[in-house]
């Protein structure tokens, strides 16, 4: 069974590493609780995260410069900074477990002298090079190995410390990795889950540890169950999964790198670790929250069944342009049931924008609402930017007698590298129009629907109003572009 570790102490309800919220996260029953440890001028250990004073108490000053007498002038009562040797005695007699953690090997041989004087349980994360020093001090010491990579660990890479958890930040874990790390023996620890879902999905993978800010969510996740039947669909909880793996994605493609590069049908279609490990994380976590609902993915692929709930996910669209290093790419989810999308979700991680409609429910943009703006004309489209995308790498039939088509118009055509981007920028009043060649699901429901529900035209290549065409193009635009734009559209084919 997965067991909480509170981040910081009760960091939700006192100030993180503060005698107040190591005591309450004790009160909580939480089974670890973990702390920061740094050296102050004069070597004495005391708990605190930064390097300086600054964020929490407000003195810009590094610890290491700061005399324990100084440090003691802050805060007041259980408002403090305390010392480790007095964390200690807290944990003494009690079932919780103390995890002291270091971001430099600095406090390690001081913080285990005051450990071996101590009855307190203990167990130690952080720094390798610290672990190391903490190892040889004291054999017996109970070790979280650090682990920040996709590979999974192997006998040798735990062969000298011999640690009792792997501990990563959650991004790089997935069911296969939990399933390794217990063969070699060991538990498996992530940080730092702050949202339901992804609690309910480290549950669900057999995740040994959680650690985490929001204590008592975490206490409820892990003692009950809120995976309803495959025909139950709370849309509240499902826009909720969509989003917290929307924000996840576009903080993966913003601070990790792209990984292995390989080529799927041709040299120009390209797949990166970066959208296996998306894709495979997004299955997980919704498998974790609703029972039974179908799956179809870029990568990975998968079949919609008749009258199931369905999520369909591009974790990369536009890879090309995201393997290259240009930043605009997006990360694309939608909930449907047959050809009827329900919830969709665009991440873009460049311009840190979430994305996000629910059926009837309108759009939204970081949390504002997203109303398509259009003014009657004697020419909708003159002097504006309508874009599209290539074919795979090349120009789709009648593309570039459209852009001819354009430019009589005065009216300018953009290729930016992602579908989903091009065909959502209509909802956030970029550009009056886009006309994709042919539609994808996984690359284009969730912007159509949000398109739609922000007040813009999404057309099929017959001209009717349709998110899901069954074959052909689809065309989102303002409903006074979208008309002349149909027709440009279809004059284009037809030539």
């Amino acid at each position: 069974m997965t067991i909480a570790c509170a981040h910081r102490g009760d960091s939700s309800k006192f100030t993180e590493n503060t005698p107040l919220a190591i005591k309450s996260a004790l009160e909580a029953g939480a089974q670890y609780i973990e702390i920061d440890i740094r050296l102050t001028s004069d070597g004495e250990v005391v708990v605190l995260h930064d390097e300086t004073l600054e964020r929490i108490w407000g003195i810009p000053r590094n610890i290491n410069e700061v005399l324990w007498d100084e440090v003691q002038q802050l805060g007041h009562g259980e408002r403090r900074i305390p010392l480790l040797s007095e964390v200690l005695e807290y944990f003494v007699g009690t079932s919780s477990t103390l995890l002291i953690d270091m971001d430099l090997p600095d406090p390690a041989a001081a913080a285990v002298a005051l450990v071996k004087q101590s009855n307190a349980k203990v167990a130690w994360c952080g720094d390798l090079h610290g672990m190391e020093i903490v190892r040889s001090f004291d054999p017996a010491a109970e070790i979280w190995l650090p682990w920040d990579t996709r590979e999974f660990p192997t006998a040798q890479d735990i062969a000298a410390l011999k640690p009792t958890f792997i501990n990563s930040h959650y991004s790089y874990i997935s069911q296969p990795m939990v399933a390794a790390i217990h063969e070699l023996g060991c538990k498996v620890a992530v940080w730092t889950v702050d949202d339901e879902p992804t609690m309910r999905w480290a549950s669900a993978i057999k995740v040994d540890s959680v650690t985490t800010n929001q204590l008592a969510m975490l206490q409820n996740v892990i003692t009950t169950s809120d995976v309803k039947p495959a025909t139950e669909l709370d849309l509240t909880k499902a826009i909720d999964v969509a989003r917290t793996l929307g924000v996840w994605a576009a903080d993966v493609m913003r601070y990790m790198e792209p990984g292995i590069v390989d080529t799927k049908e041709n040299p120009a279609d390209l797949v990166t670790e970066i959208d296996v490990a998306i894709e495979r994380h997004v299955r997980e976590v919704v498998a974790a929250n609703f029972a039974g609902h179908c799956f179809v993915g870029e990568e990975m692929g998968g079949e919609a069944a008749v009258g199931a709930l369905c999520w369909y996910l591009d974790p990369v669209d536009g890879t090309t342009n995201f393997a290259n290093r240009l930043p605009w790419n997006a990360f694309s989810l939608a909930l449907l049931v047959d050809r009827t999308p329900l919830v969709a979700v665009v991440a873009d991680p460049w311009r840190n924008e979430i994305f996000e409609a629910v059926k009837d429910q309108g759009a939204y943009l970081n949390g504002k609402r997203l109303i398509v703006h259009s003014k009657p004309s004697d020419d909708p489209i003159r002097g504006k930017v309508v874009s599209t995308e290539l074919a795979a790498y090349v120009p789709w039939p009648g593309m570039l007698e459209l852009l001819d088509l354009l430019a009589r118009r005065y009216c300018t055509m953009r290729i930016m590298g992602s579908g989903t981007m091009s065909l959502l920028n209509v909802a956030a009043n970029r550009g009056s129009g886009c006309i994709i060649g042919t539609f994808g699901p996984v690359d284009h429901l969730a912007a159509a629907l949000i398109v739609k529900e922000a007040g813009g035209v999404v057309l099929d290549e017959n001209g009717d109003e349709n998110l899901f065409p069954a074959s052909g193009g689809i065309l989102s635009g303002t409903v006074h572009s979208a008309p002349e734009l149909y027709k440009l559209w279809m004059q284009a084919i037809k030539k």
